[in-house]
Protein backbone atom coordinates (compact mmCIF):
# COMPACT_ATOMS: atom_id res chain seq x y z
CA UNK A 1 0.00 0.00 0.00
CA UNK A 2 1.15 3.19 -1.15
CA UNK A 3 0.24 6.36 0.98
CA UNK A 4 0.17 10.35 -0.23
CA UNK A 5 -0.42 13.63 1.86
CA UNK A 6 -0.90 17.31 0.59
CA UNK A 7 -2.68 20.47 1.37
CA UNK A 8 -4.95 22.09 -0.89
CA UNK A 9 -5.59 25.52 -0.69
CA UNK A 10 -8.87 27.41 -1.48
CA UNK A 11 -9.99 31.29 -1.53
CA UNK A 12 -13.31 32.18 -0.28
CA UNK A 13 -15.14 35.46 -0.99
CA UNK A 14 -16.88 35.01 2.44
CA UNK A 15 -19.80 32.88 3.67
CA UNK A 16 -20.82 30.15 1.26
CA UNK A 17 -20.38 27.32 -0.25
CA UNK A 18 -17.42 26.21 -2.51
CA UNK A 19 -17.43 23.70 -4.52
CA UNK A 20 -13.82 21.89 -4.70
CA UNK A 21 -14.58 18.70 -6.46
CA UNK A 22 -12.29 19.64 -9.22
CA UNK A 23 -9.17 20.80 -6.95
CA UNK A 24 -9.55 17.25 -4.80
CA UNK A 25 -9.57 15.56 -8.12
CA UNK A 26 -6.78 17.06 -9.56
CA UNK A 27 -4.53 16.14 -6.58
CA UNK A 28 -6.03 12.90 -6.53
CA UNK A 29 -5.03 12.23 -10.63
CA UNK A 30 -1.19 13.16 -9.82
CA UNK A 31 -1.00 10.58 -7.34
CA UNK A 32 -1.83 7.69 -9.77
CA UNK A 33 -3.46 5.61 -7.36
CA UNK A 34 -6.55 3.33 -8.57
CA UNK A 35 -7.98 2.46 -5.38
CA UNK A 36 -7.52 3.64 -1.74
CA UNK A 37 -9.15 5.52 0.43
CA UNK A 38 -8.87 9.96 0.21
CA UNK A 39 -9.19 11.77 3.74
CA UNK A 40 -9.59 15.24 3.81
CA UNK A 41 -9.20 17.61 6.63
CA UNK A 42 -10.80 21.20 7.23
CA UNK A 43 -7.59 23.10 9.12
CA UNK A 44 -10.00 25.64 10.39
CA UNK A 45 -12.45 26.03 12.94
CA UNK A 46 -14.89 28.39 11.23
CA UNK A 47 -14.87 26.30 8.39
CA UNK A 48 -16.25 22.55 7.26
CA UNK A 49 -16.53 20.38 4.78
CA UNK A 50 -19.69 18.50 3.28
CA UNK A 51 -20.74 16.26 0.37
CA UNK A 52 -23.85 17.72 -0.89
CA UNK A 53 -25.70 18.36 -4.63
CA UNK A 54 -23.81 19.87 -7.06
CA UNK A 55 -26.46 19.94 -9.90
CA UNK A 56 -29.22 22.78 -8.20
CA UNK A 57 -27.57 26.06 -6.49
CA UNK A 58 -31.01 26.21 -5.35
CA UNK A 59 -29.90 23.25 -2.76
CA UNK A 60 -26.67 25.55 -1.78
CA UNK A 61 -28.61 28.76 -0.72
CA UNK A 62 -31.06 26.97 0.95
CA UNK A 63 -28.27 25.33 3.42
CA UNK A 64 -26.78 28.39 3.85
CA UNK A 65 -30.21 30.20 4.45
CA UNK A 66 -30.73 27.28 6.99
CA UNK A 67 -27.76 27.55 8.69
CA UNK A 68 -28.55 31.25 9.14
CA UNK A 69 -31.20 30.48 11.07
CA UNK A 70 -30.57 27.71 13.66
CA UNK A 71 -27.07 29.64 14.25
CA UNK A 72 -27.73 33.58 13.91
CA UNK A 73 -25.31 36.19 14.20
CA UNK A 74 -26.10 37.67 17.38
CA UNK A 75 -23.57 39.16 19.43
CA UNK A 76 -26.16 38.92 22.30
CA UNK A 77 -26.38 35.52 22.05
CA UNK A 78 -23.49 34.12 22.97
CA UNK A 79 -19.77 34.59 25.10
CA UNK A 80 -17.04 34.48 23.23
CA UNK A 81 -17.41 37.72 20.80
CA UNK A 82 -14.09 38.72 20.38
CA UNK A 83 -13.65 37.94 16.51
CA UNK A 84 -17.37 39.44 15.44
CA UNK A 85 -20.47 38.69 15.27
CA UNK A 86 -20.17 35.93 13.03
CA UNK A 87 -17.45 33.90 14.42
CA UNK A 88 -19.33 31.48 17.25
CA UNK A 89 -22.08 31.11 15.02
CA UNK A 90 -19.35 30.02 12.62
CA UNK A 91 -18.44 27.41 15.36
CA UNK A 92 -21.43 26.10 15.35
CA UNK A 93 -21.74 25.34 11.69
CA UNK A 94 -18.71 23.55 11.90
CA UNK A 95 -19.38 21.55 14.61
CA UNK A 96 -22.96 20.59 13.14
CA UNK A 97 -21.49 19.45 9.31
CA UNK A 98 -18.37 18.22 10.28
CA UNK A 99 -14.67 18.69 9.40
CA UNK A 100 -13.38 15.59 7.79
CA UNK A 101 -14.83 13.46 4.92
CA UNK A 102 -13.57 10.28 3.58
CA UNK A 103 -14.48 9.18 0.12
CA UNK A 104 -13.44 5.71 -1.48
CA UNK A 105 -11.30 6.03 -4.57
CA UNK A 106 -12.43 3.74 -7.45
CA UNK A 107 -10.38 3.69 -10.57
CA UNK A 108 -8.48 6.39 -10.03
CA UNK A 109 -11.99 8.49 -9.47
CA UNK A 110 -13.88 9.44 -6.09
CA UNK A 111 -16.56 7.41 -5.54
CA UNK A 112 -19.42 9.96 -5.56
CA UNK A 113 -22.69 9.78 -6.48
CA UNK A 114 -24.31 11.49 -9.66
CA UNK A 115 -25.03 14.46 -8.14
CA UNK A 116 -22.65 14.99 -5.47
CA UNK A 117 -19.44 17.33 -4.87
CA UNK A 118 -17.23 18.67 -2.07
CA UNK A 119 -17.82 21.66 -0.80
CA UNK A 120 -15.59 23.76 1.78
CA UNK A 121 -18.67 25.53 3.49
CA UNK A 122 -17.41 29.20 4.43
CA UNK A 123 -19.24 30.38 7.35
CA UNK A 124 -17.42 33.73 8.08
CA UNK A 125 -18.55 36.80 5.54
CA UNK A 126 -14.90 38.13 5.42
CA UNK A 127 -12.82 36.06 2.59
CA UNK A 128 -10.12 33.89 3.94
CA UNK A 129 -7.80 31.71 2.53
CA UNK A 130 -8.44 28.04 3.40
CA UNK A 131 -6.40 24.96 3.94
CA UNK A 132 -7.05 21.36 3.41
CA UNK A 133 -5.28 18.74 4.27
CA UNK A 134 -5.86 15.40 2.19
CA UNK A 135 -4.09 12.22 2.91
CA UNK A 136 -4.37 9.45 0.29
CA UNK A 137 -3.97 5.32 1.24
CA UNK A 138 -4.17 2.97 -1.88
CA UNK A 139 -2.36 1.33 -4.28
Amino acid sequence: MRQAVGVIEVRTRGKGLYEVTAEVERWLNAQGMQTGLLTLLCRHTSASLVIQENADPDVQTDLAEYFDRIAPEDRHAYVHTLEGADDMPAHIRSVLTGVNLSVPVINGRLALGTWQGVFLFEHRRSPHLRSLAVHLAGE
